[in-house]
């Protein structure tokens, strides 16, 4: 993959809602009812991260998750990062 410009990744983040940009990475947080919501939303995060190959980086403390997502073998946010994000943005909304 190859890693997008700053002026590419500012235009892409227009497209998905609630995520930034800095520290190299983009970054979310999602508050849910309860730890047993929180969790039952990462392991359906878990598979779509394993059937696209590229995994976040994330905590989770009680009902708070916190994402970020960057492609490492590239050194910064490409099309990787923006799929996933995208792919997230569903299932969370599917949860509302």
């Amino acid at each position: 993959m190859i890693k997008l410009s700053e002026s590419e990744i500012q235009e892409k983040l227009k497209g998905v809602d609630g995520w930034e940009y800095h520290d190299n990475a983009i970054h979310t947080t999602f508050e849910f009812n309860d730890f047993k919501d929180a969790f039952s939303v990462m392991t359906r995060i878990a598979f779509e991260a394993e059937a696209q190959q590229h995994h976040p980086d994330w905590s989770n403390v009680y009902n708070k998750l916190q994402i970020s997502l960057s492609t490492h073998d590239a050194g910064g946010i490409t099309e990787n990062d923006f799929n996933l994000a995208k792919t997230i943005d569903l299932i969370i909304e599917g949860e509302e």
